[in-house]
């Protein structure tokens, strides 16, 4: 039987969910400013449902996200008050969530190295103190890749290259590229690959790429009906995607279940699974004779 690492859930649309407001372009950013507290309490509704690490709420904690904002020139302090959230939560291992610049899914929009590496390594140096480990999420290029990993590596921390796929193939990246031309940049330190915040149906062909990496792997998708043309606009918002209704807990953790059978030992949830969703996938790897570690 194999040792699997489970991941907690989608904390941004958790907290939209449980805050009920209409969200804004600052996603859980806003919500976590707003009602302080809430953040740690998702940390510690995903551990007892059985995740054994809490990701940080900094996927979308960057200087272009918050410019012009209310929260321009918070940047260091919406960090150190996310690390706090998950400080409070008596978390047992933390890994500090590094998102994409400018925005997801947009791998045109993406800065270039010279740009985007100086930067990541920045959120990377507030993190790194904080946590056990760093989770490069929804990388979505080649050059996104190679400039995130960089960034994050300058931290000495162990670094997770995390990659969204196109939702119809899941053996490309959001870019177009072959998701095997991310494989020779893992290999540069990378510690961990996987596949995140893509269709749940297009993570088996993305780790039949990710096998030959010879590093562990996994994935942990979203439950989104589809990534509309109305999120893929300037300042988005999260009500511009819908939830699908058939990813119950039991769905999802079938999905999940088969991605071990496949050799993935690092597996969760992305956006729009919930604390319930992590509980059946973790009550059904025991019964499969699973170790979750």
């Amino acid at each position: 039987m194999t040792q699997v690492t489970l991941l907690d859930g989608g904390m941004g649309q958790e907290l939209i969910h449980r805050a009920g407001d209409k969200p804004t372009p600052l996603w859980s950013t806003q919500v976590m400013v707003d009602l302080p507290g809430l953040v740690s309490k998702v940390h510690q509704d995903f551990a007892a449902a059985g995740a054994t690490i809490a990701t940080t709420n900094t996927y979308a904690i960057h200087h272009d996200r918050l410019k012009g904002t209310e929260m321009e020139g918070e940047f260091e302090a919406l960090h150190n008050r996310a690390l706090a959230e998950v400080r409070d939560s008596n978390a047992a291992r933390v890994a500090g969530a590094i998102g994409p610049l400018r925005a997801s899914y947009r791998p045109d929009l993406h800065p270039k190295p010279e740009v985007a590496t100086p930067l990541y390594a920045e959120v990377a140096s507030l993190l790194g103190p904080h946590c056990n480990l760093l989770i490069c999420e929804t990388v979505a290029s080649v050059e996104h890749a190679e400039s995130v990993l960089k960034g994050a590596l300058t931290a000495g921390l162990p670094v997770w290259l995390a990659c969204t796929v196109d939702d119809r193939d899941g053996t490309k990246l959001r870019s177009g590229e072959p998701l095997a031309d991310v494989l020779p940049v893992a290999a540069q330190g990378a510690a961990a690959i996987l596949v995140n915040c893509s269709a749940p149906e297009a993570i088996p062909a993305a780790l039949a790429v990710l096998s030959s990496s010879g590093l562990p792997f996994g994935a942990y998708a979203n439950a989104f009906e589809k990534i509309t043309d109305d999120f893929l606009k300037e300042n988005p918002t999260v009500d511009a995607l819908q939830k699908r209704l058939d990813l119950t807990p039991e769905a999802y953790a079938d999905h999940a279940l088969s991605w071990v059978d496949r050799g993935a030992t690092i597996i969760g949830g992305c956006c729009e699974v919930s604390p319930a969703h992590i509980a059946e996938i973790a009550r059904r790897l025991r019964a499969a004779g699973h170790t979750i570690v």
